[in-house]
C-alpha cells in the first residue's frame, strides 16, 4: 500500500491555527485603532458641518498650514529612514514601517476633512492599520516573509472597519499592491483580519451605512451594455482624476521650488485657493461629500459637472499638502458621474450611481475584483452583481496604466496589445506596443503601416 504523507497536511493546518491566532488579534488591534480615529472625525467634522461661508474660507487656509506643519516637523521624528507608506512596506521594507509617526497621518486627516478640505477618510486607517501590524509583527519577531503579510493583514483591517465591508475590504488590502496579480496566500489572513476589525468597531459603536438597489430589473443584455457604458465613462472620469491629482502635486512642488517656499506654506496656498473657489463651487464638494454620494444612491439625478467640480477639488486638497484618502472621493466621483450619465441612458439612476461608485474604485485603485464585492456587500443580494461586474471590468481597462497608489506596482498588462516591464511602480513604466500583434494584423493595409511605423520607432 502506498504511505500516507501527512506532513503537508499538519503544515497546512498549522498555518491555518497560527494565521487565526495572528490575524485576530491584528483585526482586534486595528479595529480599535480606526475606531478611535473615526470616532474623533465624526466628532469634529459634525462640530464644523453647516458653518457660515465666511468661517468656511477662514477655516481652509488655517487647516492648510496646520497640516503644513504637522507633516513638516513630525516626520521629522522618523530617523528610520523608512516610507510610511504599507504598500513600499511590503514590496521595498520588509514588512517594516516607523512606529513613532503613527498618529501624524490621522491628525493631519481630521485636521483637513474638519477645515472643509476635500478628501477621504480611510488613507488614515489604512496608514493606522500597516503601522499596527508591522509593530505587532516586530514585538512577535516575525520572518520578513510573515511580517509582510501582517502589514498587508493590517491594511485590510483598516478598509474593512472605515466602510463596513470586511470581505471586499479584505481583498482590497490584497489586491492593492500590484494591478494584475492577487497573492492568494494572503486572502485567508486578510479575511480573518477584515472580519475581526469589522466585527470590533462595531463593538465600539461606528455606524455603516448600506444601500438596496430596489425594483431592479431581470437582467437583461441591453441594460447590461448601458452599465458597459457608464463603466466606460467612469474609466475616463478615473483617468482624469488620477492625472489631475499628480499635476497638481507637480504645480504645487514645482512653485515651492520657483519661489524657495517654506514648505507648509504650500497648504496653506492650497486652502486659499479652495477658500476662492466654493464662491463658485458649491460646498456640497468640500469635506467627505457623502451627502452628495447618499443623495446619488437615493436616485437623485446629478449635475453634469459634479464630477469635475469634485475631482478639482481633490487634487488642488491632496495636490498642496493636506492628507487625507483618496478612495471616499472615488465613491462619491463614481456616484455622481452614473447618476448623471443613467438618464441619458434610459436608466434608472440609483442603479447608475451605484455601478458608476464601484467602476470609478476598480479604475482608478486598479482593484476591480475588491470593487465588485464592494458593491455586493453595499448594495446587498447578487441581483445586480453582473451589471455591477461589467461596468467595473470596463473602467479597469479604460483607464489603463493609471493609479492613484504611486507605489502600486504592475504585474501584468491590461492588454496583450501593450508590453510593459513588470514589477516597476505605476506610472514608471513605459507602454510599448505589441510587435507581435502588429504583425497578426499585417495582412491589413492599415496593420502593414502600423507595422512600418513601429519598426521605425523601435
Amino acid at each position: 500500500m502506498p504511505r500516507i504523507n501527512l506532513v503537508e497536511p499538519a503544515v497546512m493546518l498549522a498555518t491555518v491555527l497560527q494565521w487565526l491566532f495572528l490575524a485576530t488579534i491584528t483585526g482586534v488591534i486595528v479595529g480599535t485603532g480606526t475606531s478611535v480615529f473615526l470616532h474623533g472625525l465624526f466628532f469634529l467634522t459634525d462640530s464644523t458641518a453647516g458653518i457660515p461661508l465666511w468661517l468656511q474660507m477662514v477655516l481652509l487656509p488655517i487647516g492648510g498650514l496646520l497640516n503644513g506643519l504637522l507633516l513638516y516637523y513630525g516626520y521629522r521624528l522618523n530617523s528610520t529612514g523608512l516610507k510610511d507608506s504599507a504598500i513600499a512596506a511590503v514590496h521595498t521594507q520588509a514588512g517594516r514601517m516607523p512606529f513613532k509617526t503613527l498618529a501624524i497621518k490621522p491628525v493631519a486627516a481630521i485636521i483637513t476633512l474638519a477645515c472643509g478640505g476635500s478628501a477621504g477618510k480611510e488613507g488614515p486607517c489604512s496608514h493606522i492599520g500597516g503601522t499596527l501590524a508591522s509593530g505587532l509583527g516586530r514585538l512577535f519577531h516575525l520572518n520578513p516573509e510573515l511580517q509582510k503579510r501582517l502589514v498587508a493583514c493590517g491594511v485590510s483591517a483598516g478598509f474593512a472597519s472605515v466602510f463596513g465591508t470586511p470581505i471586499a475590504g479584505a481583498i482590497y488590502g490584497v489586491e492593492v499592491l500590484a494591478a494584475g496579480r492577487i497573492r492568494h496566500d494572503f486572502i485567508f489572513p486578510a479575511i480573518i483580519a477584515g472580519v475581526s476589525s469589522f466585527q470590533i468597531s462595531k463593538f465600539w459603536g461606528i455606524p455603516y451605512s448600506y444601500y438596496q438597489l430596489h425594483l431592479l430589473p431581470d437582467f437583461s443584455e441591453a441594460l447590461f451594455l448601458k452599465t458597459i457604458a457608464i463603466g466606460i465613462a467612469c474609466g475616463l472620469a478615473a483617468w482624469l482624476f488620477v492625472d489631475m491629482v499628480r499635476v497638481s502635486h507637480r504645480l504645487f512642488d514645482a512653485l515651492r521650488r520657483r519661489m524657495n517656499l517654506w514648505p507648509p506654506m504650500l497648504p496653506f496656498l492650497g486652502g486659499v485657493l479652495l477658500a476662492v473657489l466654493i464662491l463658485f463651487v458649491p460646498t456640497d464638494y468640500l469635506g467627505l461629500s457623502l451627502p452628495l454620494m447618499d443623495s446619488a444612491l437615493a436616485g437623485d439625478v446629478m449635475p453634469s459637472f459634479g464630477f469635475f467640480w469634485k475631482t478639482l477639488l481633490v487634487a488642488i486638497t491632496l495636490g498642496s499638502g493636506f492628507y487625507g484618502g483618496i478612495v471616499t472621493p472615488q465613491f462619491v466621483i463614481g456616484a455622481v458621474t452614473g447618476g448623471a450619465l443613467a438618464p441619458l441612458l434610459g436608466m434608472s439612476p440609483a442603479l447608475g450611481a451605484a455601478v458608476g461608485l464601484v467602476a470609478v474604485v476598480a479604475a482608478a485603485s486598479n482593484t476591480p475584483v475588491a470593487a465588485i464585492l464592494m458593491g455586493v456587500e453595499l448594495f446587498g443580494g447578487v441581483a445586480g452583481t453582473g451589471y455591477v461586474a461589467g461596468a467595473a471590468i470596463a473602467a479597469y481597462l479604460i483607464i489603463g496604466h493609471r493609479s492613484v497608489y504611486p507605489d502600486q506596482l504592475l504585474a501584468y498588462p491590461k492588454s496583450s496589445w501593450i508590453q510593459l516591464q513588470s514589477g516597476l511602480p505605476m506610472g514608471q513604466e513605459k507602454v510599448r506596443l505589441s510587435y507581435g500583434l502588429l504583425r497578426g494584423i499585417s495582412r491589413f493595409r492599415l496593420g502593414r503601416r502600423l507595422e512600418r511605423l513601429f519598426r521605425r520607432h523601435r
